[in-house]
């Protein structure tokens, strides 16, 4: 078992729902706090594409086999597509 800093005792095994409820329970500050340190244990958005996946892609706009549109434009077929 193990004691939090309220004194309550968990098991050491806990399951993530449970580990949900108690993270739910605390106040707002601290949610935010605890939320804030879980997301800068995660890589930044965008860095889950490969150095091969990127490589390729410029292969790609190097042949002409795909045309490169501007960021405003993507963003307009992403919003169409989604019904927006």
């Amino acid at each position: 078992m193990v004691a939090d800093r309220h004194g309550r005792l968990y098991l050491a095994s806990m399951k993530l729902a449970e580990i949900e409820q108690e993270a739910l329970g605390l106040p707002e500050r601290e949610r935010a706090s605890l939320a804030a340190k879980l997301l800068d244990t995660l890589p930044p958005p965008g860095t889950d594409v490969s150095d091969e996946e990127i490589e390729q892609r410029e292969q790609e706009l190097e042949s002409g086999a795909v045309t490169a549109i501007l960021h405003e434009e993507f963003v307009r077929r992403v919003e169409r597509e989604r019904g927006r």
